[in-house]
C-alpha cells in the first residue's frame, strides 16, 4: 500500500470510494462524497491523501481549514476519511490518519479537529477538550489534537461545504 497526494484524475474514484465506504455507516448523512467535491471546488481541500494498492484507490482522507471564533489560525478539520469496505481492518485508516497528521505538521498547523469515535481516534492523540467546541454536537465526539502553540478557547466552524 502506498499513500500519496490526490491527483486531478483521482476525483471520480475518490467520490465513488467515499460513497461506498459510507453506504452502511451508522452515522452517515449520505453527503460525504459531495462534501469532498465541494471542498475541492472551493479550493478548500487543503490536504487530500489517497491509499493505493495495485493501482486501485482503497482509502482517502480529507483535511480542510476550520474557523475558530477567537481568531486562532492554522486549525484544520479532518474528514471525511474513507476506507473501501473490502479493505477495512487492514490498517488503511490508521496509515491515512498518521499521514494526514504528518502533512499538517509539515504545514506548521496549530491543530486538528474531527467528529468521530473517541475509542478509535484517541490512539492518534485526539481527545475532547472543553476549550474547543462545535455547537450542537455532543462534546465527547468532537475531538482535537494540538500540534503546536497554545490551546485556544473557541467555537469551531467547518467550511460551508459541510452544510453547516
Amino acid at each position: 500500500m502506498q499513500i500519496r497526494p490526490e491527483r486531478a484524475t483521482d476525483a471520480a474514484a475518490i467520490h465513488a470510494l467515499t460513497r461506498e465506504a459510507f453506504a452502511n455507516a451508522p452515522h452517515r448523512d449520505g453527503t460525504e462524497q459531495d462534501v469532498i467535491d465541494a471542498l475541492r471546488a472551493a479550493g478548500a481541500l487543503s490536504v487530500s491523501l489517497v491509499a493505493e494498492e495495485a493501482d486501485e484507490l482503497i482509502g482517502h482522507v480529507a483535511l480542510s481549514p476550520v474557523t475558530l471564533s477567537d481568531g486562532s489560525r492554522g486549525w484544520y478539520g479532518l474528514g471525511p476519511i474513507s476506507v473501501a469496505p473490502t479493505q477495512q481492518g487492514r490498517g488503511v485508516g490508521s496509515a491515512l490518519m498518521r499521514a494526514a497528521l504528518a502533512a499538517l505538521q509539515e504545514r506548521g498547523a496549530a491543530g486538528c479537529v474531527l467528529l468521530g469515535d473517541p475509542a478509535y481516534y484517541g490512539r492518534f492523540g485526539f481527545r475532547a477538550d472543553p476549550r474547543l467546541r462545535l455547537p450542537g454536537v455532543p462534546a465527547e465526539y468532537f475531538q482535537t489534537v494540538l500540534l503546536q502553540g497554545e490551546w485556544p478557547d473557541a467555537d469551531v466552524r467547518y467550511h460551508g461545504a459541510f452544510g453547516g
